[in-house]
């Protein structure tokens, strides 16, 4: 792909998402074909939301990071997007439906970084990035099916437009989170107050913090490096549940807390 190709991908990924348009696919000659120019796109377009009020980027989110999400998706390996301050929400959120095209909730354990995770010390694993993890919470992310068809969607466009993020519930932060066994944390969404998934938290790379160092070492392979006070959404321990107007969302991960959704 050449500059301009990258531009004009991403002003098409940016208009259809702010115009609330569903998109089929890009052209076949400004499709990214791989996940580094998939991940270059994604800058691009990152940019041009943060210029249209979506605030600047905040956090990470990662998808398909446990078998359940690389089932239902069908992709075998996990990816990053960034989240904005202005679709960041604490604890509880109540949203308008009709801001979204097709909107589904998933179940995440979240993390806040209370020092950077320096490029001078990549590559990264999951006791080398224990360290940088202030808090731990409970997590809702909302993603939003922005295409046609998503499941014949390539995945470098999924990646490009930051993997179907649409806004994330942070629940309360966590300090003492050193006490928790993360990789056993039970997680549990209720909708309307009946229970539509569960999932562990060992379902996310074996261990959460695995996620956090696949990040801190994919970031690194692009000269980038996560932040003190950035937050990173680790993955869903069940699949996407697609909501309707009036759903009332819960996501309960025992030890950390809880994070709700209301959709008008």
């Amino acid at each position: 792909m050449t500059k301009n190709d990258f531009a004009e991908a991403a002003k098409i990924i940016v208009n259809n998402r702010l115009g609330k348009k569903r998109l089929n696919f890009l052209p076949q000659n400004i499709r990214p074909q791989n996940l580094d120019e998939a991940y270059t796109v994604q800058e691009k377009i990152n940019q041009i939301l943060i210029e249209n009020g979506h605030g600047k980027p905040s956090g990470y989110k990662i998808g398909c990071t446990t078998p359940v999400m690389q089932k239902y998706m069908n992709i075998q390996e996990p990816s990053y997007g960034e989240v904005f301050d202005n679709t960041v929400y604490e604890e509880t959120a109540v949203l308008k439906y009709s801001d979204y095209q097709e909107p589904g909730v998933e179940a995440e354990i979240a993390v806040e970084l209370g020092q950077d995770l320096s490029l001078k010390d990549a590559p990264f694993n999951l006791n080398s990035v224990r360290h940088a993890v202030q808090s731990c919470m409970a997590s809702i992310e909302l993603v939003d099916a922005r295409y046609f068809n998503y499941r014949e969607l390539d995945t470098p466009t999924m990646v490009a437009d930051n993997f179907f993020n649409a806004a994330c519930v942070l629940g309360k932060p966590l300090r003492e989170w050193q006490d928790v066994d993360l990789a056993n944390v039970d997680g549990e969404m209720t909708v309307n107050g009946a229970s539509v998934g569960t999932g562990k938290g060992s379902l996310i790379m074996g261990h959460p913090l695995q996620a956090l160092a696949w990040l801190a070492n994919k970031l690194a392979d692009r000269g980038r490096e996560l932040k003190e006070g950035e937050f990173v959404t680790l993955g869903s321990v069940i699949a996407t549940n697609w909501v309707s107007q009036g759903d009332l969302v819960e996501v309960n991960m025992s030890g950390l807390g809880s994070a709700t959704i209301k959709f008008e």
